[in-house]
């Protein structure tokens, strides 16, 4: 594996006082004063000597929203090879008269008209050239066992982007993009026939479109109003990603002139708990007619940091408990709680429920986060993985945060969002010209309100006294 034990310094980290700096320490709490009124920190922040400079219940266990994705990027780094060629391809093959498309866990698969690389189109051409005359289409997303959602995740995400379901086979990131508008003088949605609409539109003086499914149902329902003149685009997720990846390449089959003479199916692999830790034997598959070649992982995992793309994260987790396991979420968390072990952290200071941060299960604390911060910087892929965190005042979802501040371009960090949850963690660099080391979580902040502006003032004060 690609990475260093903590050893005994790890576990000196862990254990060293606070040693706090009392004009920053009041500095900090009061900028968090400034926060709606229930609403709970905890801080901690090392400098470069990795000595506790802040610690404001560094052991209280807090919700991390994304920045769950910590554990899981850091895990890919240390467990797959992110710098070659992606081996997660997408493949195409022919059994009897079906086609079945593979997935591999590939996160990018793309069927975009304008797709350059890692395209659909491809493995559709494949099979034109091979037959003009197909029976079932078929989906295998066998590779990884069935759990498309974690537990912990509120169904109510289901419908969203930001909660599709989890596949191997992987197509358009699991979404299916609609655009809204005003046709004579009607409200319509367009953009796919996969889903039925349920259009209970209106057109208005301005546009606030809803939408919500039923999981497990084909009707989606979009109500509201939308502006006469406007077009939007809207986002919604996919129960069955396999499912829908192969029904858009018989889609894409039939536009090249070849026959669909069978149904759009689906092979999936149960989860079946027993099978976590080993990995699953399969028979002998026919040979593939052609693959996907997407580009080197770490591009993935950048994207993945500073979009906080959800699903990409989630598949990480499971690429990464596919070595040496099923390729389930548990054995993927087994690997992380490798890591964590390695860099001193007490099992009692975190939980883990998912790779995304979706789940409102997982727990850390702000003492466990930058023992593992510090730890993944002493790894020899340390610096390459601080380059996929968003940068204050720059890109990703800090690019609107710390504009014209001190810590402008001087903040890496992943940013962490859900309901009644905002967290932040990663380096930043002080006024001193040192590297400090972070973790600042907010829980129960009331519904309606935000903790971003105290948070953002906690930092500077931190940077500006250190």
């Amino acid at each position: 594996m690609r990475y260093r034990r903590a050893g005994m310094a790890g576990a000196a980290l862990w254990l060293s006082a606070a040693a706090p700096d009392p004009g920053v320490e009041a500095a900090v709490r009061a900028a968090l004063a400034q926060a709606p009124a229930g609403t709970r920190f905890g801080l901690v922040v090392r400098d470069a000597a990795g000595i506790e400079q802040v610690a404001i219940t560094p052991d209280d266990r807090f919700v991390p929203a994304s920045n769950t994705k910590i554990f899981t990027t850091i895990a890919a780094f240390a467990n797959l090879a992110v710098d070659g060629p992606d081996s997660a391809r997408t493949g195409v093959r022919i059994e009897g008269r079906d086609v079945v498309l593979v997935g591999a866990g590939d996160a990018r698969l793309s069927s975009a008209e304008d797709c350059a690389s890692d395209c659909l189109a491809t493995l559709a051409d494949a099979v034109a050239a091979r037959t003009r005359s197909v029976g079932d289409v078929i989906g295998d997303d066998s590779a990884f066992p069935d759990q498309r959602w974690s537990p912990g995740m509120g169904w109510n995400n289901i419908v969203t982007r930001y909660g599709t379901g989890i596949s191997a086979l992987t197509l358009d990131d699991n979404e299916l993009a609609l655009t809204v508008g005003v046709v004579d003088g009607k409200a319509v949605v367009s953009g796919s026939d996969y889903y039925r609409i349920d259009n209970r539109l209106r057109v208005g003086a301005t546009g606030a479109i809803g939408y919500d499914r039923m999981p497990g149902s084909d009707v989606l329902r979009v109500s509201g109003t939308v502006a006469k003149g406007a077009s939007e685009r809207i986002r919604v997720g996919i129960d069955d990603p396999a499912h829908y990846a192969a029904w858009k390449l018989a889609k894409v089959l039939r536009a090249r002139g070849v026959r669909v003479t069978g149904e759009v199916r689906v092979r999936h692999r149960p989860y079946v708990a027993a099978e976590d830790g080993g990995v699953v034997q399969r028979g002998v598959s026919p040979p593939m007619l052609t693959q996907t070649q997407p580009g080197p992982l770490i591009e993935d995992v950048a994207v993945t940091n500073k979009a906080s793309q959800n699903l990409h994260a989630e598949l990480l987790l499971r690429r990464v408990g596919a070595v040496e396991g099923s390729g389930s979420i548990a054995d993927g968390l087994k690997k992380v709680s490798v890591i964590m072990s390695l860099a001193g952290v007490p099992r009692t200071a975190w939980d883990l429920s998912d790779g995304s941060g979706m789940s409102t299960y997982n727990r850390v604390t702000p003492r466990a986060m930058v023992a593992l911060l510090g730890w993944a910087q002493a790894q020899p892929w340390g610096a390459a993985w601080l380059e996929t965190l968003p940068v204050g005042g720059v890109d990703g979802t800090l690019a609107r945060r710390f504009r014209g501040t001190a810590l402008a371009g001087k903040l890496r960090a992943k940013t962490g969002s859900l309901a009644g949850t905002s967290a932040l963690a990663g380096t930043m660099t002080a006024a001193s010209g040192q590297t400090l080391t972070f973790a600042l979580y907010a829980n129960d902040i009331p519904e309606g309100t935000s903790a971003t502006a105290a948070m953002d003032a906690a930092l500077l004060a931190v940077a500006a006294g250190l």
